[in-house]
């Protein structure tokens, strides 16, 4: 008899302990339009949208967020654990003072819309872009031109190879 009192006591206190500190643990669903951008937390690259965030942190504490698609310009934003209340934080603080520290939460979900990069930005970017593969073509020109003035390739063998170089696109 004293053995089973002592077992569904056990069990009584695991299971409120469970509860009480169940609280403590806050989830929020990032979104973007468009879908898919790359989600930054904190910095640290952690996946894409849609993505579910879970942490412990205590009430007041802030995450940056920062999301990325190509296209797109870069958002920068945060969110802080202060958005609900949570009731089984607030219960829970009543028996252990403990979960006082978690008694807010984030909101279920943060939808995000992301803006388009404008005309003169991509142009930028695309300007940037081959600005690289030019000067990555005048490279392989120059070597190209040495090894015709080194006798290292014939005028026929120069003359297919810069035609060559300069007409296929590079990634």
């Amino acid at each position: 008899m004293e053995i089973k009192k002592f077992s569904i006591k056990a069990i009584a206190t695991f299971l409120a302990g469970a509860i009480l500190f169940s609280s403590c643990a806050s989830s929020t669903m990032i979104y973007s339009t468009p879908e898919g951008a790359k989600v930054y937390l904190n910095g640290e690259p952690v996946g894409k949208t849609p993505y579910l965030h879970t942490d412990t942190k205590i009430v007041g504490s802030t995450t940056t967020v920062r999301l990325e698609k190509e296209g797109y310009k870069p958002f920068h934003t945060t969110f802080s654990r202060d958005e609900e209340v949570d009731v089984g934080a607030i219960i829970g603080g009543i028996f252990v003072w403990v979960p006082f520290l978690w008694t807010m939460k984030y909101k279920s979900s943060h939808t995000y819309e992301m803006v388009p990069l404008s005309m003169d930005e991509m142009t930028k970017a695309n300007a940037l872009q081959h600005d690289d593969l030019s000067k990555n073509n005048i490279e392989k020109l120059r070597e190209l031109k040495q090894m015709l003035d080194e006798k290292l390739i014939s005028q026929e063998e120069f003359e297919k190879a810069k035609k060559k170089i300069l007409e296929t696109p590079e990634n």
